[in-house]
C-alpha cells in the first residue's frame, strides 16, 4: 500500500443471527486485514452460530446487547483504528474501499460514503439506487448501507452513535453535517435487496419513505422499531 500517511482503518460491523452468510461475508474483508487494517465484529447475542463462525475471520469479537446503534458504538469504543467504516453485514466493499476511504481523507475530507448499488436486477432497483444516492450527496444524510466512514477523531467530537432504537444512520449524519458535509464516493457498495424483494419493492420504498417522514414529524425511534420489527413486539 503506497499512502504518504498511512491510517489503520477499523470495519466495524453489528451482527445478529448471520450464520447462513457471515462466512462468506467476512472472506471478501480479509484482504484488507492483509493490509494492516481490522475487523471488528459486534455480535448482538447470536442465538445462532454466528460467533464460532466468524471467530477467525475477525480480529476483535465483542458480545453486545443488541441494537445496531449500541453495538457500532461498543465498537468504535474497542477498535484501535484512526479511521471507523461502519459496515452492514449484508454490504459488500468495492475494490480498494480502504484506499478509496483514505484518499478521501487525504484531501481534507472529515467522513463520507459510498454510492449504493442493489443486489436484485430488478429494473426499479437501478432507480432506487440513483435516487438514493443522489438524495443522500444532495442532503448529506446517508443510510447505514451506504458503508458511512469518518475519522475517530470526528466520530468522538460528535458524540459517537445516538443510542436510539432505530434512524441511527439519520442522527448519526445530523450530527456530522454540522461539521462538514460528506464525501460522496462515486464507487458503489452492493447491498442486499432480500427486504425489497420479500417485502415488495414499491411497498418498501413507501414504508421507508413513511418511516421517515413520521420520523421528521416527531415519532420516537423505539415506536417506530415496533413498526419496521413487528415480529419482535
Amino acid at each position: 500500500m503506497s499512502q504518504s500517511v498511512w491510517q489503520r482503518i477499523s470495519i466495524i460491523i453489528p451482527v445478529y443471527n448471520e450464520a447462513d452468510t457471515i462466512e462468506d461475508f467476512l472472506k471478501k474483508l480479509q484482504e484488507f486485514r492483509q493490509y494492516g487494517h481490522e475487523v471488528v465484529l459486534v455480535d448482538g447475542h447470536s442465538q445462532d452460530k454466528t460467533q464460532e463462525l466468524a471467530r477467525p475471520y475477525v480480529d476483535r469479537l465483542i458480545s453486545s446487547a443488541k441494537g445496531r446503534a449500541r453495538q457500532m458504538d461498543l465498537g468504535a469504543k474497542m477498535a484501535t483504528g484512526q479511521v471507523f467504516l461502519f459496515l452492514h453485514a449484508d454490504t459488500q466493499l468495492p475494490d480498494s474501499a480502504d484506499l478509496l476511504i483514505l484518499n478521501s481523507l487525504a484531501r481534507g475530507k472529515y467522513w463520507g460514503r459510498f454510492n449504493i448499488r442493489l443486489s436484485g436486477t430488478n429494473l426499479l432497483f437501478r432507480i432506487i439506487e440513483k435516487m438514493m444516492n443522489w438524495r443522500s450527496c444532495l442532503t448529506g444524510i446517508a443510510t447505514g448501507d451506504q458503508a458511512i466512514y469518518m475519522s475517530k477523531m470526528l466520530y468522538h467530537d460528535i458524540g459517537g452513535f445516538p443510542q436510539i432504537e432505530l434512524m441511527e444512520d439519520i442522527e448519526l449524519c445530523t450530527r456530522l453535517i454540522k461539521w462538514t458535509k460528506p464525501d460522496c464516493l462515486k464507487q458503489s457498495v452492493i447491498s442486499s435487496s432480500r427486504r425489497w424483494e420479500k417485502n415488495g419493492i414499491l411497498h418498501t420504498v413507501l414504508f421507508m419513505w413513511m418511516m421517515r417522514l413520521q420520523y421528521f414529524f416527531g415519532v420516537s425511534a423505539k415506536q417506530l422499531q415496533k413498526k419496521y420489527y413487528p415480529e419482535h413486539g
